[in-house]
């Protein structure tokens, strides 16, 4: 039986933790409508219809149109001023709390570290992974992957904490220990 000493309850088995950035250790202050909008405005000026698409979908549809560029530009600029202009979670209290730590995040790798440098938790993180870092994103488990191989440790010894279900398939998909940041996910 698991050990439940550590911050949050983490089992000390682990030699490792990968934090979920947004709505785990930090809240960016990003109006994800407003990006969408954007998103949606340089898409038609390509003359592509990406009506009534999320901005995952609309990620999608600019790979398929060769459009990644323009598109991950108006999404990492939100992301960027967010970062800036975050506030920090209770979670954050705890990095630098392990061995190993790291950051696996659907947002750019530029806007983690910018968040990561405006609360202070830089020096506790080994390894920042964003959606733009490797070529697929969560729940693929790769950038999972890719931010633990970056911290040389096995899956087998770490957990992934994050605030969502995708965060929760990412890890099972992974073969990697899951939590929950606040004990349910914050996208039910």
């Amino acid at each position: 039986m698991p050990n439940e000493d550590g911050p949050r309850g983490l089992s000390t088995e682990y030699d490792a933790v990968v934090w979920d950035l947004d709505g785990t250790l930090v809240h960016l202050d990003v109006d994800w409508n407003a990006v969408a909008a954007e998103a949606d405005e340089t898409f038609r000026a390509a003359g592509i219809d990406a009506g009534g698409m999320d901005l995952w979908a609309m990620l999608d549809l600019a790979d398929e149109h060769g459009m990644r560029d323009d598109v991950e530009a108006v999404v990492a600029s939100h992301e960027r001023e967010g970062a800036r202009r975050s506030t920090r979670l209770a979670s954050a209290d705890e990095v630098g709390s392990f061995a190993s730590e790291g950051v696996c995040s659907l947002n750019c790798e530029d806007a983690c570290r910018l968040a990561l440098d405006t609360h202070d938790l830089t020096a506790g993180v080994d390894a920042v992974v964003g959606r733009d870092t490797v070529a697929t994103r969560k729940p693929d488990p790769e950038p999972l992957l890719e931010t633990l191989r970056r911290m040389e440790v096995d899956p087998a010894d770490a957990v992934f904490v994050g605030d969502s279900r995708r965060d929760e398939v990412t890890a099972e998909r992974a073969n990697v220990a899951f939590r929950y940041a606040d004990g349910g996910p914050s996208d039910v």
